[in-house]
């Protein structure tokens, strides 16, 4: 479509062509960079019509491109999303925003000084039944909202390069704190190396708010069966999403105070409904629309580096054997080992990261 800004796509590898084949149906895919063969192959077939290349920095020299969608190695989103800025692109970037947090803070302040959209891949926050959920809490329908649970679970790929807290847990953190509107002020994980050392197959991550709400992260490529379950509990309903058979159910379920005495109150679980989009597109539809209109994705900068605070602050109590990792609301960056790596020198009880105490 001539009206659509016109985008370059960064990395056609497994995740990387499925926005290739999204952008292009939406009509608004210029080129795609990648310098293997068999990417560069991968895109011809997605997008017969799009400029493949091998050169990130012929997509910097092109003034017809207006943004950037990045699905390259966690490692390289940094020097990547950091030329697309200063070339005066917009730029979408592939969880996690980057590895390092001061490297994530400086990106938002890169975007923020030039003016450029910057917005994180964090998929389920469009998920059509995570929105309809989020509507379900913000309008009490649940009541207070007193925990929530998310499983991620499968006998799948099984990674050697980062842990599954750092492969799986992103797009679980990610729709918590904006279930939630607000950080945790701690954080405990705890895992398991099984397959290779060092690399944590199974890892539970426990967040706890000032509001009182709790939340665990069970994340596991070492399972028996495939689960992605959400669970929010609330004092006057619950509620729970079944990603593999997508399913949204709303409990009319509680616990009342009879004579005294807690007595539960249970209801049948009644489907909700919700439109069938295809996240994906939802989501690349939003960062066209974000660059047309120059307006700020619900996924920015800020909300990524939030996940990325969050992250790192699991890692670093994996690391330490479940030792708590207070959040404090004062700015400060922390070097903390890359996923999967053992800290020999973390023995503290209690490790404190400090970062901003915000709402969301």
């Amino acid at each position: 479509m001539d009206n659509e800004p016109q985008i370059a796509v960064i990395g056609c590898g497994a995740w990387g062509g499925n926005i290739v084949r999204t952008l292009n149906t939406i009509g608004c895919l210029r080129s795609v960079v990648d310098p293997s063969p068999a990417g560069q192959k991968k895109a011809r077939t997605l997008a017969p019509d799009a400029k493949v290349l091998s050169s990130f920095d012929q997509v910097l020299a092109d003034h017809e491109i207006q943004a950037v969608m990045i699905a390259t190695p966690a490692e390289t989103h940094y020097s990547i999303a950091s030329a697309a800025i200063a070339a005066g692109k917009d730029v979408f970037v592939e969880k996690p925003l980057t590895v390092q947090v001061n490297d994530a803070q400086d990106l938002v302040a890169q975007a923020k000084l030039a003016d450029r959209i910057l917005m994180v891949g964090h998929l389920l926050e469009y998920h059509p039944a995570i929105l309809k959920l989020r509507e379900l809490i913000t309008s009490g329908e649940l009541g207070k909202i007193y925990y929530i649970i998310s499983n991620r679970l499968n006998l799948g790929k099984i990674r050697t390069e980062e842990n599954a807290l750092w492969s799986f847990a992103p797009h679980d953190i990610a729709v918590i704190l904006r279930l939630v509107g607000a950080m945790p002020f701690e954080v405990v994980a705890t895992g398991g190396c099984y397959v290779s050392p060092n690399i944590a197959d199974v890892t539970v991550t426990q967040l706890l708010f000032d509001n009182g709400i709790r939340s665990h992260v069970f994340v596991s490529w070492l399972h028996p069966y495939k689960e992605q379950k959400l669970v929010v509990v609330g004092s006057k309903k619950m509620a729970s999403f079944d990603d593999v058979n997508k399913k949204l159910l709303l409990y009319d379920q509680r616990v009342d105070w009879q004579q005294g005495q807690p007595v539960p109150v249970k209801g049948e679980g009644v489907e909700v409904q919700y439109p069938d989009d295809e996240p994906l597109r939802q989501e690349c539809e939003h960062f066209v629309n974000c660059v047309a209109k120059h307006e700020r994705p619900l996924t920015d900068g800020e909300n990524g580096l939030r996940v990325l605070q969050v992250l790192h602050a699991a890692q670093r109590s994996l690391s330490t054997n479940g030792n708590p990792v207070r959040l404090t609301a004062d700015m400060q960056t922390i070097t903390t080992p890359l996923p999967g790596k053992a800290d020999p020198d973390a023995t503290a009880k209690v490790e404190t990261i400090t970062q901003p105490h915000v709402s969301i």
